[in-house]
C-alpha cells in the first residue's frame, strides 16, 4: 500500500534575519523522510500577507494545485518561526485576524483586519495535537499544544489553508507547528534560551509528524 503524502511548507526570512528555521527544517524533512510518509517541501512561502499577487496564500494554492486530487491519508502541515518559543509548538486554533506587530516583507503593517472577510471566526486544526506532541517528547524534544498560531503570517496561512481544505483544495488533515528560532539568531536579539538547534527541530517534527502515518 503507498504512503500517504505529508506536504510540507516553511517561511521565508524575515524580520532582518537571514534564515528561517521552518524553511530549513522543511527541507531538511524532505531529505531524511519521516516514517510511513512520502514527504514532500512544496513551497518555502514568502512573508507577505493578504490574497494578492506575490501572497503566501496565492504560493500556497498554486503549490497544492500541483498535487491534487488529494487522497484521505494525506497531510499539510505548515511551518514557521516563533521569535519566543523555547520548544515546538503545535496550534490548535487558526483565527479571523490580521493584526501585523511588524510589517510584512511587502512593507505591509494591518491593524485588525480579518483573513477572510465574513469568514468563520476561528477554524480549528484537523491534526491530534495532543498527539504530536506526546510524540515529539517521547523522543526526548520538547513540545507543547499552543491555544492559537498569533495574528501574523503563520495564523493567516493556517486559517487559509483550513479554508481550502474545508473546499477540498487541499488535503483533509491539515495543521502547524511553530518551531523555535536557531541559536545563532537567538543570540544575536539576547534570547539564546528562546532557541532549538535544528537537528532537535528535526528530530522533533520526525517523530511527532511520524504519528500521522496511519490515517
Amino acid at each position: 500500500m503507498p504512503h500517504p503524502h505529508l506536504f510540507i511548507t516553511g517561511f521565508a526570512p524575515f524580520g532582518g534575519s537571514p534564515v528561517n528555521p521552518s524553511a530549513q527544517a522543511a527541507e531538511v524533512l524532505a531529505r531524511v523522510g519521516v516514517p510511513g510518509m512520502d514527504v514532500h517541501h512544496i513551497a518555502t512561502l514568502p512573508v507577505v500577507g493578504g490574497t494578492g499577487s506575490g501572497s503566501a496564500c496565492r504560493a500556497l494554492i498554486a503549490s497544492l494545485s500541483e498535487w491534487a486530487p488529494f487522497s484521505d491519508g494525506d497531510v499539510l502541515v505548515c511551518l514557521g518561526e516563533s521569535m519566543r518559543a523555547d520548544c515546538l509548538h503545535v496550534e490548535r486554533v487558526a483565527v479571523n485576524r490580521r493584526s501585523y506587530r511588524i510589517a510584512d516583507n511587502a512593507g505591509t503593517v494591518v491593524e485588525e483586519a480579518p483573513v477572510v472577510a465574513g469568514g468563520a471566526i476561528a477554524h480549528f486544526s484537523a491534526l491530534p495535537v495532543d498527539d504530536l506532541c506526546e510524540a515529539a517528547r517521547h523522543a526526548g524534544v520538547p513540545c507543547q499544544p499552543s491555544g492559537d498560531a498569533g495574528t501574523f503570517l503563520c495564523n493567516e496561512i493556517l486559517y487559509h489553508a483550513l479554508e481550502l481544505s474545508h473546499a477540498g483544495r487541499a488535503p483533509r488533515r491539515v495543521g502547524f507547528i511553530h518551531v523555535p528560532q536557531l541559536p545563532e539568531q537567538a543570540a544575536q536579539q539576547g534570547r539564546p534560551e528562546s532557541s532549538m538547534p535544528l537537528d532537535e527541530t528535526v528530530r522533533g517534527l520526525r517523530a511527532a509528524l511520524g504519528f500521522l502515518a496511519n490515517p
